[in-house]
């Protein structure tokens, strides 16, 4: 079985390096968004990734846990893990949903969208401060402008099957909320796909394996 992976907002594939997973794991770059482009529609262009000929998973972290549930009402995964993330607008902290009302988003200026690294470091928990900072670095502002502005107009109330949830109880960003299954974490901060990956990889590997038909493992190549 293939597991697809999405990171976090304005991040790559780096934060899925940490982990150890005994199945097939491809992840996915972003692509550009269209001006104006929703998430919905956005998730959509996302998805012809993917290959729907055989069982797939889907791994979304953060603002890629978002994509991972539009992508999911859209194709049909064995399991969609959310890390980090939310499965549908009522999980969001609701500051982010009020200042999603304001659009206040599209008027700022897209530098402030790269945060001094000592908040970041805050707000992320991070322990791997190295991995962070270059994330940071490379990341595309006008992409992370976009991300935030639909993250914090984000309208999915639907509840999907076949949805886990692992979250954080340090997680500043996104903390553990809602009625989604979900696995809890001690401890865990935003960025613990990295400084718990051993947490993480279990919890993913044994909720993969209860859906994978004859019970054998895809090795990694």
């Amino acid at each position: 079985m293939k597991v697809y992976g999405i990171s976090g907002l304005g991040a790559d594939k780096r934060v899925f390096d940490s982990l150890t997973l005994d199945f097939d794991f491809i992840p996915i770059d972003w692509i550009t968004p269209n001006k104006n482009e929703p998430i919905e529609c956005y998730s959509k262009r996302l998805s012809k990734i993917i290959d729907t000929k055989n069982e797939f998973c889907l791994i979304g972290v953060s603002f890629g846990g978002l994509i991972a549930t539009e992508i999911s009402k859209i194709l049909n995964p064995k399991v969609t893990i959310l890390i980090s993330s939310a499965h549908t607008k009522n999980e969001l902290r609701p500051i982010f949903i009020g200042f999603g009302k304001t659009k206040l988003i599209k008027l700022m200026p897209t530098f402030l969208f790269d945060p001094p690294r000592i908040i970041a470091k805050y707000l992320f928990g991070a322990k791997n401060n190295k991995l962070l900072n270059d994330i940071l670095d490379d990341t595309d502002l006008s992409f992370a402008k976009w991300a935030v502005y639909e993250l914090t107009n984000w309208k999915n109330i639907t509840q999907l099957k076949n949805i886990l949830k692992i979250n954080g109880t340090n997680d500043k960003l996104i903390p553990p909320r809602g009625n989604t299954k979900m696995e809890v974490i001690n401890n865990g901060g935003h960025f613990m796909i990295v400084d718990k990956a051993d947490e993480v990889s279990e919890i993913i590997n044994t909720e993969i394996k209860t859906h994978y038909n004859n019970g054998n493992r895809c090795t990694t190549p």
